[in-house]
């Protein structure tokens, strides 16, 4: 009887996590938000936020199928901006401010797309951190 009690006990600690699982959360985004496109030499990375800087769609261009240098090409910046704008139209994005950071390739070619894919771009603000005066050089060599 002893063994018949814990099995009742483990089916029903695997039927009730399986039921938390099937509760999906129904999301909708807001109105406005915010676009965040990094464009490096190497990836471009999308981030669709709302004002508060909570995400809500993203996209890179390696979860696309582009490979070694084709991601930073703006063909692929055109495809992930473009995708990650549909998720959030589909959500019910309308208008978005783009900040662009990076010195990528395919920045302008981005920000087209997120215009293409039925968002108004209300601004676009390029927040690259510059450095002031930088790191201290190196020691001067001495032959």
């Amino acid at each position: 009887m002893a063994e018949e009690k814990e099995i009742k006990t483990a089916a029903e600690e695997t039927k009730a996590p399986a039921a938390a699982k099937a509760k999906k959360k129904n999301a909708k985004a807001p109105a406005f938000g915010v676009v965040h496109i990094y464009c490096s030499f190497n990836n471009t990375i999308v981030t669709v936020s709302d004002d508060k800087g909570n995400t809500i769609a993203w996209s890179t261009a390696g979860s696309h199928g582009f490979k070694g240098t084709k991601k930073s090409t703006p063909f692929a910046a055109q495809i992930t901006s473009n995708k990650a704008a549909e998720k959030a139209v589909a959500l019910g994005m309308r208008e978005v401010a783009v900040k662009v950071c990076g010195p990528g390739q395919g920045r302008e070619t981005a920000v087209r797309a997120v215009q293409q894919a039925g968002l108004t771009v209300s601004s676009i603000k390029d927040v690259t951190p510059i450095p002031h005066n930088g790191c201290r050089p190196p020691k001067a060599r001495r032959v």
